[in-house]
């Protein structure tokens, strides 16, 4: 016997339709509404606090010796791996 697999992007039942629609709808609704300019630039700057935040939380993460890192649970590999991350990763 086959493996079944059900692609909703290749079925074009009504079922499969109304789920992928569905899911849209609970994202932000169907169709898009248009951003205003002043949203947008919201949205860049909050980017922009977060990734200033990650990079000031892992530049002290990096600072910390075994003691600290001890304190708050963290490994120093588990350290040296968030520290290597680029601020723009979580």
């Amino acid at each position: 016997m086959r493996p079944y697999y059900f692609d909703f992007d290749r079925a074009r039942t009504s079922r499969a339709v109304a789920i992928v629609a569905f899911e849209r709808v609970m994202r932000g609704g169907w169709p898009p509404r248009r951003r205003a300019p002043i949203d947008l630039f919201r949205s860049v700057l909050v980017l922009l606090r977060q990734w200033r935040e990650r990079a000031r939380q892992r530049g002290q993460l990096a600072r910390l010796d075994l003691c600290m890192l001890r304190d708050i649970g963290v490994t120093p590999s588990e350290a040296e791996r968030e520290c290597d991350k680029p601020f723009w990763r979580s």
